[in-house]
């Protein structure tokens, strides 16, 4: 069974996504010509030799890991920059190799006492939501559970390139999985009647959300969504954190299933995950996707950002008061 996609109404895009998009499509196409073993690093080396530095990336995730790190040596920043560049670089072109992508998730042999809840939940038909993040490969984690039988789908936030958001969306088709449903009023509707009928799905928790809460992510306030928890507790859903780090030949994943996390109320539920993905970070700071500006701090109500932020916090439209 191929992945169900909800799409939401087009809005049209500038001239400049057009040719954003363009661009993006011929260097995916010609990728695409390779082998795969081949294509993944080559894509890999072009995000983190011009697409990062052209993007204004590099500045971004330097000030990010200061942040977050400020006693690390710059060398040892650019590095880990570099690393995140090119598994950045790597998910994208694997993420539009889905087929093969999906062959080699299926062969990974996931491990973590998560497992365990996983295999009680299908007994029971109880809905999961699985926490992942942009670490590694999601998809690898999410294609490795899809081939033992898990049927997962999940929610996506569509790209504010219109143009590039119409090819992206294919990317989530994996086959076997559940419906992939968009953020916003219908296509939440419908993921929560998905989770409503015993669904299993993935969600990513670690970006900016305005309308989230700050909690402490890698040491710093973060503003944090806890609509993953909300929804577990209100449909007694088996909350269960999952990864896929990148192994050292940079094309194959280990997948760890952590143990569910146990029901109490959504913040403490969320903390945990955060405590989850804080672990894998720590260990390989080069798999997570740097580039997100995950530290913002909330736009004041007109009045300004406070001030004296660090780069790494300032809104994006910081003004002094």
């Amino acid at each position: 069974m191929a992945t169900s996609i909800q799409k939401e109404p087009g809005t049209g895009g500038s001239t400049g996504d057009w040719l954003q998009d363009r661009s993006l499509r011929a260097m995916i196409w010609s990728a695409r010509r390779l082998p795969y073993s081949a294509r993944i690093p080559a894509f890999g080396a072009l995000a983190r030799s011009a697409i990062a530095p052209l993007a204004g990336h590099y500045r971004r995730i330097e000030e990010n890991l200061d942040y977050i790190f400020p006693d690390m040596a710059d060398a040892d920043r650019k590095d880990i920059a570099r690393q995140s560049a090119d598994n950045t670089g790597r998910v994208l072109i694997e993420n539009y190799s889905s087929d093969e992508l999906a062959a080699r998730s299926a062969r990974i042999e996931p491990a973590g006492d998560g497992l365990a809840d996983l295999e009680a939940a299908r007994k029971k038909g109880r809905t999961v939501i699985l926490l992942s993040g942009h670490y590694g490969n999601y998809e690898a984690a999410r294609g490795c559970l899809i081939a033992r039988g898990y049927t997962v789908g999940g929610i996506y936030r569509p790209m504010k390139n219109p143009y590039f958001n119409a090819h992206y969306i294919e990317t989530l088709q994996i086959p076997g999985g559940g419906p992939v449903f968009p953020t916003g009023r219908s296509g939440t509707k419908g993921f929560v009647d998905y989770l409503r009928g015993g669904g299993i799905a993935m969600l990513l928790n670690d970006i900016y959300i305005g309308k989230g809460e700050d909690l402490p992510f890698l040491g710093k306030p973060a503003m944090t969504s806890l609509s993953a928890a909300e929804m577990a507790l209100k449909f007694d859903a088996a909350l269960v954190p999952v990864f896929a780090t990148r192994a050292n030949n940079g094309l194959d994943f280990t997948v760890e299933v952590d143990a569910e996390i146990p029901h109490s109320d959504p913040r403490t539920m969320t903390l945990a995950y955060n405590a989850a993905l804080e672990t894998r970070v720590r260990e390989n700071p080069g798999q997570w996707f740097w580039t997100h500006r995950r530290w913002k701090r909330k736009w004041n109500k007109g009045a300004g950002a406070a001030p004296d932020l660090h780069p790494a916090a300032q809104s994006t439209r910081q003004k002094s008061r």
